[in-house]
């Protein structure tokens, strides 16, 4: 057998077995859309931590981190995983907990008919549908780049990218369309242990194919000693790592997709326990890919703007042997794969009830169901089309898309919380915010200096606040 011939093994073998769990989701799933879209609102905490945990790892985390710490070094754990790790449960618990007792008040299914229902305005759920697929759009984008990148570098270039791109499109689409939520819950939790599993081993293994971890970081202090202090870099500076903050931590409940698992809990429990799971299972994940990351720097000099995303499979190629490589490759597939289901079933979701269904109020519950699976495959092939264009790093794709999610969030909570908070202000923060942060990103910025993220969510507040303070008066008046 030649080298990528445990690599093919590996990966056929993991399409096989996810598409084996669509196909026992398909025949446990009815052509109802509560039980597809959000699986009975049944999730216990093991599928619940595993479908939110599975979900929110992707090529941003895998490839995108390994290559901005390559350049920007060690600091890029703090910048990331120390606010995420206590950022993401605790929107979890403030957004999230009250979103799934209001949606199974309210018999919501999606995010935005949730809004739409409780500030009684379909404007508002058509305009949220359209903010959220703005913005999976591109994160969907960085998901399926991961992919070309990933097996290019494992076969050499034997394999084209883009036709692993397809591939994975394909078998994501069908075992979601088959088996709605269940599908994607049940293959989150096998994705979810695949990677963790992977990047824990190629950690060990790569750590002692450079001596061991104290060699490979005095081999970066030599080659590259910046690389090992925060001090003296410009996306480390106070405003920089503030405005960041403000991103990566309230973003995560803002994805359609994540708020939408929260829906099937199956109780406030399941979403407690999960909460805590979350710090310990994000320190063990970040703190390697951003080690591998730093270590590369010294191992594989060289790697040039988003070139850099190629480092942790470039390094899992050099200090591991094939079958290794092909369990590794999966390991990325299954990250991908994890978000890709997820994005796509929700987007089709949110497509049937929050457009469709309001268009034609008659339209029966088959054929919102037959619709989602229609809209899945037509998100695919858009997402496809976006990829030829060969757009830009990993890392700054995602940046634009997870500003873009928070300018969701003032909304998202002040719509729970509070009862002055009307359907107009959410238009006017969502819009409001929207517009000073593409503006923001237009005229740019200081690497250091305050990002648009933080500039749209100030405006997003300012916005959603001051317009239902002045309806509270005029109501009172």
């Amino acid at each position: 057998m030649t080298e990528l011939g445990p690599i093919a093994v590996c990966c056929a073998g993991y399409f096989a077995l996810v598409l084996v769990v669509g196909a026992v989701a398909y025949r446990r799933t009815a052509a109802d859309p509560e039980d597809y879209f959000l699986g009975g609102r049944s999730a216990k905490t093991l599928v619940l931590f595993m479908a939110l945990f599975g979900t929110n790892v992707t090529p941003f985390v895998l490839l995108g981190i390994p290559g901005l710490a390559y350049h920007e070094g060690v600091g890029v754990f703090g910048y990331n995983a120390a606010i995420v790790a206590l950022g993401i449960p605790l929107t979890f618990w403030l957004i999230g907990r009250p979103a799934w007792h209001e949606a199974r008040r309210l018999g919501a299914i999606t995010p935005a008919e949730l809004y739409a229902v409780r500030l009684r305005s379909p404007a508002l759920g058509i305009l949220l549908f359209v903010a959220f697929t703005a913005y999976t759009l591109p994160y969907l984008v960085t998901s399926v780049i991961g992919v070309g990148i990933a097996v290019e570098t494992f076969t050499g270039g034997a394999v084209s990218g883009l036709l692993a791109a397809a591939a994975v499109l394909v078998a994501t689409v069908v075992y979601t369309a088959a088996g709605g939520m269940r599908a994607t819950m049940w293959t989150n939790v096998l994705q979810g242990a695949w990677f963790m599993v992977f990047i824990v081993v190629a950690f060990v293994a790569i750590a002692d194919g450079l001596g061991g971890a104290e060699a490979a970081t005095t081999a970066v202090r030599a080659a590259a000693p910046e690389l090992l202090v925060v001090t003296g870099h410009p996306r480390f500076a106070t405003a920089g790592w503030s405005s960041w903050a403000l991103a990566i931590s309230l973003t995560v409940i803002a994805f359609p997709h994540m708020l939408v698992r929260v829906f099937a809990a199956r109780d406030q429990a399941a979403l407690r326990r999960t909460c805590r799971l979350y710090p310990p299972a994000l320190a063990l994940l970040w703190l390697p890919v951003v080690l591998i990351g730093v270590w590369g720097a010294a191992a594989i000099p060289g790697l040039e703007g988003r070139a850099s995303d190629r480092i942790l499979p470039m390094m899992v190629a050099r200090f591991m042997d094939p079958w290794w490589q092909g369990l590794g490759l999966a390991a990325i597939l299954a990250a991908v794969m994890s978000t890709l289901d997820a994005q796509f079933l929700t987007l089709s979701s949110m497509l049937g009830r929050d457009v469709l269904r309001r268009l034609h109020p008659e339209m029966t519950p088959a054929r919102e169901v037959a619709w989602a699976r229609v809209f899945a495959l037509l998100l695919a092939a858009a997402v496809f089309v976006v990829v030829l264009a060969a757009p830009a790093s990993i890392f700054a794709i995602g940046t634009f898309a997870f500003s873009g999610y928070v300018m969701l969030v003032p909304t998202l909570y002040l719509g729970l919380v509070w009862d002055r908070f009307d359907a107009r202000a959410a238009i006017a923060s969502i819009v409001a915010g929207n517009v000073v942060l593409v503006t923001a990103f237009v005229v740019g910025t200081d690497e250091g200096g305050v990002q648009p993220v933080a500039w749209g969510l100030g405006a997003a507040i300012l916005a959603g606040v001051v317009l239902a303070r002045g309806r509270a008066v005029e109501a009172t008046a």
